[in-house]
C-alpha cells in the first residue's frame, strides 16, 4: 500500500494536493475506492480510502489510525553543506533512510557554501522517509554559523582531522542520544575545534581514511544505527 504525507493528521477526512496528489493521480493512476496510507511525519499513520479524485487534489476518508513512538535512540548531525550541493542532498537522503532525528547545516570558517534551499531539502527528507517507511521525519534546522551553534548547543562529538586523542567512532553504538559535528571540505578551522572542545565537545575519530564531508556524515549515521 502506497504511503503519502500530509501534516493534517489527525482528521476524519483528508485532502491531498500538490505533489502528493499529482503522484497519486498522474503517476500511480489510483481511483476512488482504493486504499492508501498517510503519515504526518510525527508518528501518526492513517489507512485511508480514496473518495474523490480531481486534477489538483484527492479527497480521502480515514478508516483507521495508528500512533508510533518516536525513536528511542536519537542522532543529531550538525554538518557543513558541501560546495557541490548534490553531495549534501545525497547525505540528507541517505541519512534519512538509515535513521536520524535532526540535521543542522553548519556555516563554518572554511565553508564554500553558505546558503541552502531548505524547501528543496525538506522535500528530499519527505521522499526519503516515505521510501523507508519512517513515520517520524527528521527535523531540518535553519543553517547557523558554527560559533553561534556552539554557544547555544555545548557538548556532543566533533569529528575532525587534526592530531590528538580522540574517541573511536564505535562509541556512538554505546549511547542513546548523540550530536556529531562534521566540518566542510578542508575540515574545521583549528580555532573552531578549540572553541568546540572548550564547550564540552569530545573529539571523534572516523578512522584512518580522510573522508569527504558527506561520507563522514553517513559513517556516523551508519555506526550509530548499527
Amino acid at each position: 500500500m502506497h504511503l503519502f504525507y500530509t501534516p493534517d493528521l489527525p482528521a476524519e477526512a483528508l485532502t491531498l494536493s500538490g505533489e502528493e496528489a499529482h503522484h497519486l493521480v498522474h503517476v500511480l493512476r489510483m481511483q476512488p475506492g482504493m486504499q492508501v496510507r498517510v503519515t504526518n511525519g510525527k508518528g501518526r499513520l492513517a489507512t485511508c480510502e480514496i473518495t474523490t479524485v480531481s486534477k489538483k487534489d484527492v479527497a480521502l476518508q480515514v478508516l483507521e489510525t495508528s500512533v508510533f513512538d518516536a525513536p528511542r535512540r536519537k542522532l543529531h548531525i550538525g554538518i557543513a553543506p558541501t560546495k557541490n550541493i548534490d553531495r549534501f542532498e545525497w547525505f540528507v537522503e541517505k541519512a534519512t533512510e538509515i535513521g536520524i532525528v535532526e540535521i543542522t547545516p553548519l556555516i563554518c570558517r572554511r565553508s564554500e557554501r553558505k546558503v541552502i534551499n531548505a524547501e528543496r531539502i525538506n522535500k528530499l527528507i519527505v521522499a526519503a522517509a516515505k521510501q523507508s517507511l519512517h513515520y517520524h521525519f527528521p527535523l531540518l534546522q535553519e543553517a547557523v554559523h558554527f560559533d553561534r551553534y556552539i554557544e547555544r548547543n555545548p557538548g556532543g562529538f566533533i569529528a575532525h582531522c587534526e592530531a590528538g586523542s580522540k574517541e573511536p567512532v564505535s562509541v556512538l553504538r554505546k549511547v542513546d542520544s548523540a550530536t556529531v559535528l562534521i566540518g566542510p571540505e578542508g575540515d574545521f578551522h583549528p580555532e573552531e575545534i578549540v572553541l568546540a572542545q572548550q564547550a564540552g565537545c569530545i573529539p571523534l575519530s572516523l578512522g584512518e581514511s580522510r573522508l569527504r564531508t558527506e561520507t563522514a556524515g553517513i559513517m556516523a549515521v551508519a555506526v550509530f544505527n548499527n
